[in-house]
């Protein structure tokens, strides 16, 4: 069993390996011609479950046949132009390049000793994206798994920074769009059941200020502290960008910690043509950005920076074994002093293969496609008299509804849309999502791809409608 580990003496052994399962990923992407094959749950398990795990086949090639058979064959191909689901990019090629390198050599970054240039590679990173969002000289941070884990530690570091010993009177203001990780991250720290305060939006689904300003106002007047207000740039239901300017002023007359959830709108850091924006977020105490969403980057990539880095001391505990105290003397840099993981993966190696690669104009200039392709998209929706288009978009976000002509119960219309969806995915001709505005079912287009055009949305759309229409149809058939 010695020869499938990785090491000098296997070098031949993984170069042939890894060959082979990349000529296989190869093919599938060359050959892919829909995003989905519209497998069903109960068509597929049946397959997996049928595998006996404690029967190995022993040889790569007979493994990757298996693989076929019950991923490769069905997966959800994010490259393909028409997913235009969720918020998965397709990924740039310099960035699997890195995902290549950093599983073969498995460096750890939590500890010097365990990674070397690893870590002088990410801290590098957290100063290039601190400076982008304009934090200043005292700014840190660290990579995470993802947006939920950057919040949480956003507001871990808020409340310590609170001082309040009493936490039920700790609130936290977030927009009423705002990502559902606030209210996991306020459970998670133990603040009570009515600690996050949901503040109103407007008609683009922007945080309204001057409700803000009213609840931060009740807040005192109650006695309460306010912990932090978590603006967003970039919600995932509409990429609606949150007023940060004015939310930043609030924050500053009130005292209050200012988190910016840019998990989606980070691609603006890089942008050429619409950086502004994300004005005002500069002024935060805390930044989430997801390099694995407005990147190109594969999961998981992601960081929280902080203005100030003192703030980080709060995540961190040192362990004798691991990074004793007097390691800080001795300027060695753990980055576990700053993160809420131990064992991490050297996930920034991607983004440096990319930086060093394509450069961050690369970057922005993709990330300026899939937001124009999105005003381009509005367009068409704002003309079609099948559809209601909630917002115009800020990112690369399209929320919909058919709303056919001849019928007008919103229950029916809510049933047809859920149905077009649910259609259009068991087919696998396009995978789109959806959500809810004002309790009534809607569709989503999340625009991540470059390579999707005009003529894409507008298949999709046809699609849609003709789903809907035989929904409608046989509804219609069976009433009579």
């Amino acid at each position: 069993m010695r020869s499938h580990l990785l090491n000098g003496l296997t070098a031949e052994h993984y170069r042939r390996s890894v060959t082979e399962g990349v000529e296989r990923v190869a093919a599938k992407l060359a050959t892919t011609d829909r995003p989905f094959t519209g497998v069903s749950v109960d068509a597929l398990a049946p397959d997996i479950d049928a595998i006996d795990l404690d029967r190995p086949l022993g040889d790569t090639t007979a493994v990757l046949d298996e693989l076929e058979n019950v991923y490769l064959r069905d997966a959800v191909y994010f490259h393909h132009p028409r997913y235009l689901a969720h918020l998965n990019c397709p990924v740039v090629i310099p960035a699997v390049l890195g995902e290549a390198v950093l599983s073969a050599v498995n460096s750890s970054l939590d500890t010097w000793d365990q990674s070397a240039g690893g870590t002088l590679i990410e801290r590098r990173l957290v100063d290039w994206t601190a400076a982008r969002i304009g934090l200043g000289p005292a700014a840190d941070g660290v990579f995470t798994s993802g947006g939920t884990q950057s919040n949480l530690q956003a507001l871990l570091l808020a409340r310590e920074e609170a001082k309040s010993r009493d936490l039920g009177r700790l609130r936290v203001f977030a927009s009423e769009v705002s990502h559902f990780s606030v209210k996991k991250s306020a459970k998670l720290l133990g603040l009570g059941p009515d600690a996050v305060v949901v503040v109103p939006v407007d008609h683009d689904k922007r945080m309204q200020t001057v409700a803000l300003a009213r609840e931060l106002e009740r807040c005192a007047e109650d006695g309460l502290v306010p912990m932090a207000v978590v603006a967003t740039a970039g919600t995932t239901d509409f990429g609606s960008i949150d007023p940060l300017p004015e939310i930043a002023g609030l924050c500053a007359q009130y005292g209050v910690w200012l988190h910016v959830d840019a998990a989606y709108g980070c691609g603006l850091l890089a942008s050429l043509k619409y950086r502004y924006r994300i004005d005002g977020i500069e002024r935060a105490d805390s930044v989430t950005v997801d390099y694995h969403k407005s990147f190109f980057q594969p999961v998981s990539s992601s960081a929280v920076l902080v203005r100030d880095a003192a703030t980080l001391r709060h995540a961190t505990y040192h362990a004798e074994y691991l990074n004793p105290r007097r390691m800080v003397q001795e300027r060695i840099p753990n980055q576990v002093d700053k993160s809420l993981q131990t064992t991490r993966r050297f996930d920034a190696l991607k983004l440096w293969l990319t930086l060093r690669t394509m450069g961050a104009d690369g970057i922005g200039q993709l990330f300026d496609e899939v937001c124009d392709l999105a005003r381009e998209g509005w367009t068409l929706l704002a003309a079609d008299p099948r559809y209601d288009v909630v917002v115009e978009p800020s990112l690369s976000t399209l929320v919909f509804r058919y709303v056919p002509a001849a019928v007008t119960d919103p229950a029916e219309i809510d049933r047809a849309n859920l149905y077009a969806r649910k259609a259009l995915f068991a087919s696998g001709d396009a995978v789109v999502a959806g959500t809810k505005v004002g309790g009534r079912h809607y569709l989503k287009f999340t625009l991540l791809n470059p390579e999707t055009t005009t003529a894409d949305i507008a298949a999709v759309l046809d699609l849609i409608a003709g789903h809907a229409e035989q929904y409608l149809g046989e509804s219609l058939d069976r009433a009579s």
